[in-house]
């Protein structure tokens, strides 16, 4: 016998026939069944976009703060902006011009007479603040004759201030003249008057260690040397380069002197690459002049002058005979043969 079932077929209650929403969950607040018109599960679907978007916004946060700390300890202040452009530094004092700037002061600052102490104070005034005195100190009295002066040293303060001192030989004296140089938009001037200062004392040469001479070699080269240093003077570069070790390159002077002598050389011992310091005495010819108009020409020409001087030699020795490498001035002391 066939069961019935225990499970109600029969039709819902008016109370619990009210519409359903599809795919809502929520109960419909009118009375009668709403046709099922939208596709199912519509609800969960819109749940889905949502946590898309939170989920894309948590990202969003994350990196700004990600980017925020980053930031702070970088130092970078995340603006986007270039950054502002550094202050120019102030341009730097012009030691080369202001060294021929005190140069040209000086020739004017160290010749004084009084015959010509009204054009010496107008041209100090161009070098001068307005309202400084013309005469810059002197009295106006005696006088100051500059033999020679060159720049010793250029001590910089600033962008705009700065002492030359210039090396001078001042009535036949040897003295330094600190001179003030104020320097703006490109112009200088002399801020202030300058100072007298002491002249390089001069120093003590320490003597030479002795050392044991060649005396063989050297007067080998006493009776070797004389033609070479007369080629040397003359600018024989055929004659010269016999002299010469292989690969060396040596220039004479061209005729600027003549040869006197081979006064001395002295040779240390040791092996085949030797220096040596050789003493010669030159001839220095005389200026050439044409006599005045209406005086009678010269007949005899003066003695030339005499200056001795020493060299350093660097000699090496090829198959017995000895050839020369280098040449150049030497630091052993003057009369120290």
């Amino acid at each position: 016998m066939v069961r019935r079932s225990t499970v109600d077929r029969s039709p819902q209650s008016a109370e619990y026939d009210a519409d359903y929403a599809a795919g809502t969950g929520d109960l419909a607040q009118g009375g009668g069944r709403k046709g099922r018109t939208a596709p199912g599960w519509r609800g969960a679907g819109g749940r889905w976009l949502v946590w898309v978007f939170r989920v894309v916004v948590w990202a969003v946060l994350l990196l700004i703060g990600y980017r925020g700390v980053t930031a702070i300890m970088t130092g970078d202040t995340g603006s986007g902006s270039a950054p502002a452009p550094a202050a120019a530094p102030s341009s730097a004092f012009p030691s080369d011009l202001a060294g021929a700037y005190a140069l040209q002061f000086g020739q004017v600052y160290l010749n004084a007479s009084p015959a010509t102490a009204s054009q010496r104070a107008s041209e100090l005034a161009t070098f001068l603040p307005a309202g400084a005195d013309s005469e810059l100190g002197w009295n106006g009295s005696g006088s100051l004759k500059l033999q020679s002066e060159q720049v010793a040293n250029i001590a910089v303060q600033d962008s705009q201030h700065a002492v030359v001192t210039l090396l001078a030989r001042v009535n036949g004296q040897l003295m330094e003249l600190g001179v003030p140089v104020y320097h703006s938009g490109g112009a200088l001037a002399v801020s202030g008057e300058p100072a007298w200062l002491p002249a390089p004392p001069k120093a003590s040469v320490p003597t030479p260690a002795e050392t044991s001479s060649d005396a063989a070699t050297e007067a080998e080269l006493m009776s070797q040397l004389p033609a070479f240093f007369q080629a040397y003077a003359s600018g024989d570069q055929v004659t010269i380069d016999r002299f010469l070790a292989p690969g060396a390159s040596v220039t004479g002077l061209g005729g600027a002197l003549d040869f006197g002598s081979l006064v001395a050389v002295t040779v240390p011992e040791g092996g085949d690459t030797r220096h040596v310091v050789a003493a010669v005495v030159w001839h220095v010819p005389p200026p050439a002049s044409s006599p005045s108009a209406g005086s009678p020409a010269a007949t005899t020409p003066p003695a030339p002058a005499g200056l001795e001087m020493n060299y350093a030699l660097t000699i090496v020795k090829r198959s017995g005979t000895w050839y020369i490498s280098q040449i150049g001035s030497s630091l052993q002391p003057a009369g120290s043969q």
